[in-house]
């Protein structure tokens, strides 16, 4: 009997949730919400950004660092049991202890063996009103990869890393299919609402962007619900190689989404728009400087 061609299509849950300020209900909540995402078909699954906690970068306090755990540690085990009697690949947003003083904002791929397929260090380390990461992060000395595995080749980026196209660019270059964007993005307190729509419109078109530019699927998963001063405003969303958003979440529920992608769009995209054949790699070595200063006159 001849293999059964194995399918193009594969299915992604996004887990939008609320947080608690207990690390052991927001594991749980996630755990269920695993399994209901599972029972719609997802194959692979995706957490939002350090949804162990509340978010915590509101503030700089040496106590939170209390959050942090090592990878392997007490919340990778635990997923990866689920990943492995689910039958799912995960992707967990986590506080990494690496060693005493080292931390990390760190995304885990377990594959559907619950084996560890590979990590992710955030790279761009945010420092904004409300969200002071540096204080808590190590910038990541990973680099931008893909990890193969048993649904499709996965690229992990997170939050901030949302804005830089060289990020998504590289992921997109080392094979990505998809790439997932764990997310915690809200709106500033007393914020004008023509700012507020004008911020979320300027999140989701630089994503969307990433999608055409890299013909790949983006996946951005973000909380939800009011957590010190920010209320985040969720709207996880699903753009395909074309860019076009095919599934949304709303912007003040908790919510699963399972959304069917087509791998085989991948390719038909590529072909019609053929942007990594086209690019001029021998001219792009400037972009490895901070800043190009005027040419001097003669």
């Amino acid at each position: 009997m001849p293999k059964k061609a194995k399918s193009s299509i594969v299915k992604v849950g996004l887990i939008q949730m609320s947080c608690d300020q207990k690390p052991e209900a927001n594991l749980k909540k996630a755990i269920a919400r695993i399994g209901d995402a599972a029972k719609k078909g997802a194959q692979i699954i995706c957490l939002q950004e350090l949804f162990r906690s509340q978010y915590f970068c509101q503030t700089e306090d040496i106590e939170l660092f209390k959050l942090a755990e090592t990878i392997p540690g007490p919340t990778t085990e635990a997923l990866s049991k689920v990943a492995r009697q689910k039958k799912v690949v995960i992707l967990a947003s986590l506080f990494e202890k690496r060693t005493a003083g080292v931390y990390h904002n760190t995304t885990v791929v377990l594959d559907a063996n619950g084996k560890i397929a590979g990590r992710y260090r955030k790279m761009h380390i945010p420092d904004d009103p409300l969200y002071y990461e540096k204080f808590y992060f190590t910038p990541g000395d990973l680099g931008f990869q893909t990890h193969d595995t048993q649904y499709g080749k996965v690229g992990a980026l997170v939050c901030w890393d949302q804005w830089f196209p060289e990020a998504a660019r590289l992921t997109a270059l080392s094979g990505a299919e998809f790439i997932f964007y764990p997310t915690a993005i809200g709106w500033l307190p007393d914020e004008e609402e023509e700012m507020n729509q004008a911020q979320h419109s300027a999140w989701e078109t630089i994503q969307r962007a990433h999608a055409i530019a890299n013909g790949v699927y983006v996946v951005a998963v973000n909380r939800v619900g009011r957590e010190g001063k920010l209320n985040f405003w969720g709207q996880s969303f699903v753009a395909d190689p074309f860019g076009r958003v095919i599934a949304r979440a709303s912007a003040d529920k908790e919510e699963v989404l399972v959304v069917a992608c087509d791998l085989n769009k991948i390719e038909e995209t590529r072909q019609n728009w053929p942007f990594l054949r086209d690019r001029r790699i021998d001219f792009y070595m400037p972009l490895s400087s901070r800043f190009l200063e005027p040419t001097q006159a003669k």
